[in-house]
């Protein structure tokens, strides 16, 4: 029989209903959809899939367990080498790793890993399995996770599982970095997946410290010395934000991409007045930025109430950064790119509010050096637009408070820590880091990747003092 050149469509919220709630936009496979799904894959000899996920799940085999309908067998499978699959199945992008890699790509649609992936979590999770503790023995070394997002937590699962006492300290009030106050709900259900996935990680005995800043609580050296924690793993991700310097960012009206997120989706702004944090989002929004965090604060703002959501991005429709699928997903639900454009000012009325942003007309030259053509202004091209609230999305960068409070800490002029790229070892002993902390802004998946080999690093280290 001849293998389809096409994926099993993902079922979707009609875009008009999903414009104005906050559930969650795909609906996930059924049990019959996922084993078609998994009847496409070809089980090469030498499966490429593999190569392209930075945890290096067993991709073949687990598919080959859907196909067969053991979807026990199947997260076994997922679970040894990736603790929050439930999660990697619905914000991992796929198209540019695993299923960039497979063979049916080359002639049609690769396999849809992450919606098989996604359907065996889901599957799993409806069970309500009991996780079972590790049993840990009487002289256990100890470890200490800083940030409870995917490297922390992944590096944490890994170590508990090699059989270590480990305690995460997170800074906020609840668990799961990005994915509790960046990734909408609409994207990744809070309660439904990214509390449950860590509850598991917790119910094998991780501890996990909340509202627990290091640097002002203990200090890196302090947790070592004085807490008797053996080794350190820095994963405190890249939640500062960036402007882009120009007129008018200070005026009332113009948020962050991270704050106006974290309002939304850690302290429920969406849920006022049931939730004491107010959010004001006017009537016209402009998003500047073209990645996922710009679309994601687009669709936020229009289920907040926005007659109308500008995305602002200086580059074309082939540059931007977002997945493919967010930028279809936004654009169906009414989002109205504004491509080629720049944004000079910020325009304030007399009451300090935003009324308006300049724009300037761009064009594309030469690829500069990330390989992109560069945008270059067109002279004589501003133009207003006429908005009541800018989002200002252009990337984030490393809290520095790790790095002031601990000497003998390399960093690079960012401001990101300076850690081996095989082993995650820093330039203090027993200090391991990983994550957006070293990369700067990545992806979800790619933290955990560096979360596993982290603990693989902490793991040989501690081994190694003990002898």
């Amino acid at each position: 029989m001849a293998v389809s050149t096409k994926k099993h469509e993902m079922p979707v919220q009609d875009p008009k209903v999903r414009a104005h709630n906050f559930d969650e936009v795909a609906l996930g496979y059924d049990e019959e959809t996922a084993v078609a799904e998994a009847e496409r894959c070809l089980h090469c000899k030498v499966p490429q899939c593999r190569k392209g996920c930075p945890v290096s799940v067993n991709i073949p085999e687990f598919i080959g367990k859907v196909k067969e309908r053991d979807f026990d067998a199947a997260i076994s499978i997922i679970k040894e080498n990736n603790g929050l699959p439930a999660v990697c199945g619905r914000v991992c992008p796929q198209e540019n790793q695993c299923e960039k890699h497979c063979v049916l790509g080359k002639k049609g649609e690769s396999v849809a890993i992450g919606r098989l992936e996604r359907f065996v979590a889901d599957t799993y999770m409806a069970k309500n399995e009991e996780v079972k503790p590790i049993e840990y023995a009487a002289d256990a070394q100890k470890v200490a996770v800083i940030g409870a997002g995917p490297a922390g937590l992944t590096c944490a699962g890994d170590l508990a599982k090699k059989g270590y006492r480990v305690t995460v300290f997170e800074a906020l009030h609840k668990a799961g970095g990005v994915l509790s106050y960046g990734i909408p709900e609409f994207r990744l259900p809070k309660d439904k997946v990214v509390k449950r996935e860590i509850d598991n990680i917790a119910k094998l005995g991780v501890k996990i410290e909340l509202d627990s800043v290091v640097g002002r609580l203990y200090t890196v050296d302090e947790l070592m010395e004085e807490e008797g924690f053996d080794a350190v793993f820095l994963g405190t991700g890249a939640g500062l934000p960036r402007f882009q310097g120009i007129p008018g960012e200070s005026l009332n009206g113009v948020y962050s991409a991270n704050e106006f997120l974290t309002r939304c989706n850690l302290m429920k702004a969406y849920d006022f007045p049931n939730y004491a944090t107010p959010i004001r989002v006017g009537k016209n929004v402009a998003v500047i930025g073209g990645g996922n965090v710009a679309m994601d604060a687009a669709r936020t703002a229009l289920r907040l109430g926005a007659d109308h959501v500008y995305i602002v991005y200086r580059r074309s429709e082939e540059e931007l950064p977002a997945r493919k699928e967010e930028v279809e997903h936004a654009k169906e639900e009414g989002i109205d790119f504004r491509l080629l454009n720049n944004p000079v000012e910020v325009l304030g009325d007399e009451n300090g509010w935003v009324k308006g942003m300049r724009c300037i007309k761009m064009e594309l030259g030469e690829p500069d050096e990330s390989g992109r053509r560069r945008p270059v202004p067109i002279k004589g091209s501003e133009f207003d637009l006429e908005v009541d609230t800018v989002i200002v999305s252009i990337g984030t960068g490393p809290n520095p408070i790790i790095a002031h409070t601990t000497p003998g800490l390399d960093t690079t002029k960012r401001g990101n820590i300076v850690a081996d790229e095989e082993n995650c070892a820093t330039s203090k002993e027993g200090v391991f880091a990983g994550g957006d902390i070293v990369t700067g802004s990545a992806t979800v998946i790619l933290a955990m990747g560096a979360g596993r080999k982290a603990a693989t690093a902490i793991d040989e280290y501690l081994k190694g003092k003990k002898k």
